[in-house]
Order: structure tokens, then C-alpha cells, then sequence
């Protein structure tokens, strides 16, 4: 089915053009860095049973839910982007657009709490045997570090699209004109007051009452 004027929205999508949006590079920095982080976490986080972050399991562990969770997220919200021009509904976009910027800085914020705490955990760690999982300790620290950024750009830009490009996205004008104009013959508030408020008065009548002759003139 054609849309208006004759042009398939499907047809229309150009994935280089999506490629090079800036809300789709972060998602995939944000995707990419979510998989590095829970995949070397779960590839050599653990020796012998024991987490290679001094020890502790919630640190690998949180590493890992969060790390998970972010790819999900990235992989709908990718998605959602995909789908973004093509969705008629206003309340839809724009509760997507919500979402993106809530989920965004949250994981922002987890991501935050998650490398100081993988920081704190490793610099109290004794270097395995052999050095076995050192690199991927360090490069999830790192990617951790990354995705603080990343995320927080996502919800920088979901910002900016629902306040700032709401005609675009939405679909509504963006009437920058004062309430004021609606009325065409109203009054211009910037011209200043010039006259005394009884100038064009009538003049008075003057009345002249004296002796015995009453003369009276208009």
C-alpha cells in the first residue's frame, strides 16, 4: 500500500542514511559495549569458581545483568528507531521517545555505579596465575567506563528530539507566535502612550452668573 503521494515508506528507507543518524551509531557504541562486557565477564570472570574481581560474585554478577540487559535494550530500541518514521500514531512516538530518554539515564547511572564498582573490586584483586583473565577484567572496566557515555548521549538526544524537534518527529507545528497575535485588530503593546488620557475632551461650558443680568454662553 502507497502512502500519500505515492511513496511506499517502505521502500523509501535508506540504510546508509540510518547508519549514519546519530541516535543509531550510539545505540550500537551501546550495543557493542554491552557485549564486550558481559561476554568477557562470563568468558574468563571466573577462576576456579570464584570471580576474578577480588572474589566477589556480585561483582561479576552485576557485570554480567547489567551488561545483558543493555544489549536488550539497545537491540529493541534499535529496532524502534527502524520503525520510528513509519508509525502514524503521535502518543506512540512520543512515549517511545520517553522511553528512550528514562531507560537511557538510568542505564547511564548503572552503568556509572557498575564501573566503580568493578574498579574498586579490581584494585583490591591479586593478579591470577599466568594472568588468566586480566585483559577481559580490564577491557570490561573499560567498556563499562564507555557506556556511561554512550548511554548518557542516547538520553541526551531523546532530550532533544521530544523538546526541541517535536514538529519533525511528532508531526505538530512548532508555533513560535505570542497568544497575542491570534487578534489581528488587537492593540500593539510595544507602541508607549503618548497622550494625556483627556486631551480630546469637549471644552467646558462656561457660565457667567453676575448681577442682574443672568447671561449664560455655551
Amino acid at each position: 500500500m502507497e502512502g500519500r503521494g505515492g511513496v511506499n515508506p517502505r521502500e523509501s528507507f535508506d540504510p546508509l542514511s540510518f547508519i549514519k543518524k546519530p541516535q543509531v551509531i550510539l545505540r550500537l557504541l551501546c550495543w557493542l559495549s554491552a557485549v564486550v562486557v558481559f561476554g568477557c565477564i562470563s568468558d574468563e570472570g571466573w577462576v576456579n569458581g570464584k570471580c576474578i574481581f577480588n572474589g566477589d560474585i556480585h561483582a561479576c554478577n552485576y557485570g554480567v545483568v547489567i551488561g545483558v540487559f543493555a544489549f536488550l535494550a539497545s537491540t529493541v530500541f534499535l529496532v524502534g528507531e527502524v520503525m520510528f518514521e513509519t508509525i502514524s500514531s503521535i502518543r506512540l512516538r512520543k512515549q517511545l521517545v520517553l522511553c528512550d530518554l528514562a531507560v537511557s539515564g538510568f542505564w547511564s547511572f548503572l552503568y556509572f555505579i557498575g564501573f566503580c564498582y568493578l574498579c574498586d573490586a579490581w584494585r583490591k584483586s591479586i593478579n591470577p596465575i599466568g594472568g588468566f583473565g586480566v585483559g577481559n577484567a580490564k577491557a570490561s572496566i573499560a567498556f563499562s567506563f564507555f557506556s556511561i557515555f554512550s548511554w548518557a548521549g542516547c538520553a541526551y538526544l531523546a532530550y532533544r528530539r521530544y523538546y526541541q524537534d517535536a514538529d519533525a518527529s511528532f508531526g505538530t507545528g512548532n508555533n513560535s507566535r505570542s497568544p497575542y497575535d491570534s487578534y489581528p485588530g488587537g492593540p500593539d503593546m510595544n507602541e508607549a502612550y503618548e497622550e494625556p488620557p483627556f486631551s480630546q475632551l469637549p471644552q467646558e461650558s462656561k457660565i457667567n452668573v453676575g448681577g442682574p443680568n443672568f447671561q449664560v454662553s455655551y
